[in-house]
């Protein structure tokens, strides 16, 4: 593993409406089976796994990332780009905040066994 700081942290501005200041704080280069695990002051974690045909980008859906005190989501943005989001458990409150904000649209959560099976048999039948 190669941590790269960068000292200051490099700023930028994002959203539409509500301007928000994020600061790049550095880059983690992971070799094929290496694992950095990210974790929030209220307990939750989350690990990124690098193997040699790219990244597991989160930890299993319905399993370690809920233990871990995750949800994922999937929202869509005003200008039709998805993303998958991880909001801490408890903090749903402040995500609904974020997503009336930026005017996303929830498609779907990923962290329950229904919502997993209903994808699978809509894809995978």
């Amino acid at each position: 593993m190669n941590i790269k700081l960068h000292n200051p942290p490099r700023t930028f501005t994002v959203g539409f409406d509500i301007k928000r200041t994020m600061q790049d704080c550095g880059r983690i280069e992971l070799d094929d089976d290496e694992q950095v695990t990210f974790t929030t002051p209220g307990g939750a974690e989350y690990d990124v796994a690098k193997k040699s045909w790219g990244f597991y980008a989160t930890p299993s859906l319905n399993g370690r990332l809920v233990n871990f005190g995750l949800r994922a989501v999937v929202v869509k943005n005003r200008i039709g780009r998805y993303f998958v989001l991880l909001v801490e458990k408890g903090k749903e409150p402040l995500f609904e905040t974020y997503v009336h904000e930026e005017q996303l649209v929830i498609v779907c959560w990923l962290d329950t066994e229904k919502a997993l099976h209903t994808i699978e048999n809509t894809f995978y039948e």
